[in-house]
């Protein structure tokens, strides 16, 4: 018997092992998926909860309702990746051997890379980017009074790389609800040229901070925290001060690809960025954020991604050639408050653009336009995540980007 195992029961893994179970005879294909974790969150949703729109049930399920019949589940912290042996250690000393690996790890929030992040981190340091973290930040903002509050992204890639903005316009809401905006002053500090990765949507987005009035400071690359001047110091030694800082902290893929000598300088694994396959093994995959893709580290990524991965392992199994390609195709819904939102839909070479979506024409959806339309489809798609996405099962929507319905 065969054997496939996968690394991590995140969106990507868990979609994966669901889209293929149906297609590999069960006499023929043992499936085991592997996470240290018995949770399984909706990390969108962290987004919402500092500002009371989401809650902790809102964003955490069991992962076991989510992993199809006929699929193995182990539960514990992987040790050691052995490729040359076709095997994974765990570290409580059990050995899982397989015949095809695939790495679906993720990445991770750490803020032990920045110096200076942690001596501040839940007193006037807080994150969205792990539950613990937003719910502290939601208690935070209830007694908060006013001051000068800075979003900052550490480094990239990090994982959505569209919340940051996201939470900047959520918190200019957020003070207007709350009749403390003019005692706020908003800065968004990034280490990019502009507040965006492709420069159609850096425009819109651009100015819609403009319009808010939220001040931006680019070109800037974190070397430390000051806590006692209260200030994110760049290399350059120029200082942003704040009374709250709400960071992205540095993403890294996990540490067990580090330990295994399988990733690069960040942890994630190099792979081919149109079929997954690793640069360096003929029978490991990585997929989601765990891959080195060149594309944003998301959900919408990871669901396309795996669509694709899953025609291509079936015909690389039988000896055959990987036919699909994927093409970095990602679909953001962004939050802008006030109960609307944008939506950017792109991919490796086709930057985001104006237009409507899905339907040319039509809609429902506005691209790189404010509409109540596109919050309901940011808020919908927690649905649609648990729902369908999870599990596998089929959505009206190509992994390949489609032209149709945008304004070049």
């Amino acid at each position: 018997m065969k054997k496939l195992l996968v690394l991590g029961a995140g969106t990507a893994g868990t979609t994966a092992v669901n889209r293929l179970r149906p297609r590999l005879d069960a006499d023929d294909w043992k499936i085991t998926i592997v996470d240290q974790s018995q949770t399984h969150y909706y990390q969108p949703g962290f987004l919402f909860i500092p500002f009371g729109i989401y809650g902790q049930r809102d964003v955490e399920r069991p992962r076991s309702d989510f992993i199809a019949p006929g699929i193995d589940m182990v539960v514990g912290e992987i040790e050691l990746i052995e490729p040359a042996d076709n095997r994974v250690r765990m570290a409580d000393g059990r050995v899982l051997d397989y015949d095809y690996l695939v790495i679906a790890t993720g990445t991770h929030a750490r803020p032990d890379q920045t110096p200076g992040f942690e001596e501040g981190y839940g007193d006037t340091i807080h994150e969205f980017y792990t539950l613990p973290g937003a719910m502290a930040l939601a208690e935070k903002l209830r007694t908060w009074e006013g001051g000068r509050l800075v979003v900052n992204i550490m480094e990239y890639p990090f994982k959505c790389p569209v919340a940051p903005l996201e939470f900047t316009f959520l918190a200019d809401w957020w003070f207007r609800e709350q009749g403390i905006r003019d005692k706020v002053e908003l800065i968004y500090a990034t280490p990019m040229a502009d507040v965006f990765t492709k420069p159609v949507a850096a425009k819109h987005l651009g100015h819609l901070l403009e319009e808010k009035g939220v001040t931006v400071v680019p070109d800037f690359y974190v070397e430390r925290i000051d806590n006692e001047k209260h200030a994110l110091v760049s290399f350059d030694e120029r200082e942003v001060t704040f009374d709250l800082l709400v960071p992205v902290p540095v993403n890294m893929g996990a540490e067990v690809i580090g330990r295994s000598g399988m990733g690069d300088e960040l942890n994630h694994v190099p792979v081919d960025k149109g079929n997954f396959l690793s640069r360096d093994h003929d029978n490991v995959f990585a997929i989601g954020d765990a891959a080195d893709l060149p594309t944003s580290k998301a959900g919408s990524v990871a669901h396309f991604a795996v669509e694709v991965f899953t025609e291509n392992f079936l015909r690389y199994i039988e000896g055959l050639s990987m036919l699909e390609e994927f093409d970095g195709h990602a679909n953001c819904f962004i939050e802008s408050g006030h109960g609307k939102g944008l939506l950017i839909d792109f991919n490796y070479d086709t930057e985001p653009l104006p237009g409507k979506f899905p339907l040319p024409g039509i809609g429902p959806f506005t691209l790189l336009q404010e509409t109540p339309a596109n919050h309901w489809g940011k808020m919908m798609f927690r649905w649609v995540y648990w729902n369908i996405l999870l599990r596998g099962r089929e959505l009206p929507l190509p992994a390949e980007m489609m032209l149709a319905g945008k304004e070049r």
